[in-house]
């Protein structure tokens, strides 16, 4: 009663009650610690720095197209997968390293509470990581995109994978009492993420480091939400299994997990389909008419100049290509095959020109020779002359060496008049390259 009636009267040595913050805010303080502090931020760090640098090597094969800048950032998971596992199961054995297992056992926090705090890090600073990862390679690559969209599920998917991994890494060094089970489960599980990429069952969809290699295609919309159900509910299976007073609550996710990938194998290839909008062809206003798919059309400017010569020799002749085409489509009557402008382009443009136009005059040319005898005088003669065709419609000196006597047939069609060479070429475009005698002499 002294002391409560001291309280009253404002006496300074008055016994006071210490104030118990909420459970709530408890929580979330012994979170952001977990957070703040041990190898989570930085795995993130070296998420980030690990995804960068290899991107950045490889920044020809997906700068400008959104589906190789998804695909590609998939693979990463190869990488990055490993890692998170690695630094799960390293945050799993914390507590046996420091020998506070049975203090923090003590503490009237339920066992599956204290097991999300402790996760924590290894399920979120992982994924955070890959995706202010993926953020920059988006950025990157968006001013050098013709079209389409970026695939956010996707990515999304990839995050919810890497967490996936953190946690079934974290309960993997919960239960294996070995200093050496963290690199060893990284060495497994890149070897596990890698089987897909060389499988050839439906299976190899559930891989999430499984890549697309189809450019004019779009995921199906609920691919990346089934992905995060299967990949998720493997891992909350895991943990519920390990820490839930009850462990047939453990069932839930694994049924979900399950249910996710029947359905992500019986569609299979189904779940990438065709886009129109990004195969939709884009022309110029040249003879022939150069044309690239919607997704390369800021490419088109510099695959025009490249051609312009080339189209100027073939201008005229019969038999010349009347439209270049890229894309999925076959070639209709008059047109031809470009090769893919995004193979040879560096951040929107080509470098190099006069090597595209030389590969598109092999594909102007190419035919299927199988079955011929190419060790013939006749055949030798044939292959100096298609090399001397090849080198005088687009020179080019790193493109092959020059057959012995092609030298002679390229100094030959050098000096021809413009109706020389028209009547040659179409004498040549007539012929059956595949057959020695038919190929004209210059």
């Amino acid at each position: 009663m002294a002391a409560a009636d001291s309280a009253k009267t404002g006496d300074p040595g008055a016994l006071v009650p210490p104030t118990i913050p909420p459970p709530h805010r408890r929580t979330r303080g012994v979170l952001g610690t977990e957070l703040r502090r041990g190898v989570g931020p930085w795995s993130a760090g070296a998420v980030v720095v690990v995804c960068w640098v290899t991107m950045y090597g490889k920044s020809p094969q997906w700068m400008g197209r959104w589906t190789e800048t998804t695909g590609l950032l998939r693979v990463m998971l190869l990488i990055c997968g490993p890692l998170a596992v690695a630094v799960g199961c390293w945050q799993g054995g914390r507590e046996r390293r420091r020998a506070t297992g049975d203090l923090l056992a003590s503490l009237p926090r339920a066992p599956l509470r204290r097991t999300l705090l402790a996760v924590a890090p290894a399920a979120v600073w992982p994924p955070a990581g890959y995706l202010l990862a993926a953020a920059g390679c988006a950025l990157a690559t968006w001013p050098y995109t013709g079209g389409g969209r970026p695939f956010l599920s996707q990515t999304a998917a990839d995050a919810v994978a890497m967490a996936a991994l953190g946690v079934l890494g974290f309960v993997a060094g919960r239960l294996i009492r070995w200093r050496l089970a963290a690199p060893l489960l990284a060495a497994v599980t890149y070897i596990g993420l890698g089987i897909p990429a060389y499988a050839d069952s439906p299976a190899r969809w559930l891989g999430p480091a499984y890549q697309h290699w189809y450019f004019w295609d779009r995921p199906v919309w609920w691919f990346g939400p089934a992905s995060m159900v299967w990949t998720a509910g493997l891992a909350g299976a895991a943990l519920l299994a390990y820490a839930a007073r009850r462990r047939t609550s453990a069932l839930l996710p694994l049924t979900a997990a399950c249910a996710a990938a029947v359905v992500l194998t019986q569609t299979g290839d189904g779940l990438w389909r065709p886009d129109p909008a990004a195969a939709r062809l884009v022309c110029d206003d040249g003879t022939p008419r150069v044309c690239v798919t919607a997704v390369d059309r800021k490419l088109l400017p510099s695959v025009s100049a490249a051609l312009a010569d080339l189209n100027a020799k073939l201008r005229g002749v019969p038999g010349a290509p009347v439209r270049w085409i890229d894309g999925p489509r076959a070639p209709g009557p008059g047109e031809w095959q470009l090769p893919s402008p995004f193979r040879l382009s560096e951040r929107g443009e080509i470098p190099d020109p006069a090597y595209y136009a030389n590969w598109a005059v092999g594909y102007l040319f190419s035919q299927d020779c199988s079955g011929t005898d190419f060790d013939t005088p006749a055949a030798r003669r044939a292959a100096a002359v298609n090399d001397a065709v090849r080198q005088w419609l687009a020179p080019h000196p790193d493109t092959n060496i020059p057959l012995p006597g092609s030298e002679v047939h390229l100094r030959r069609l050098s000096a021809m008049d413009r109706a020389e060479s028209r009547a040659y070429l179409t004498l040549y475009m007539a012929a059956d390259l595949c057959r020695a005698d038919q190929v004209p002499v210059p």
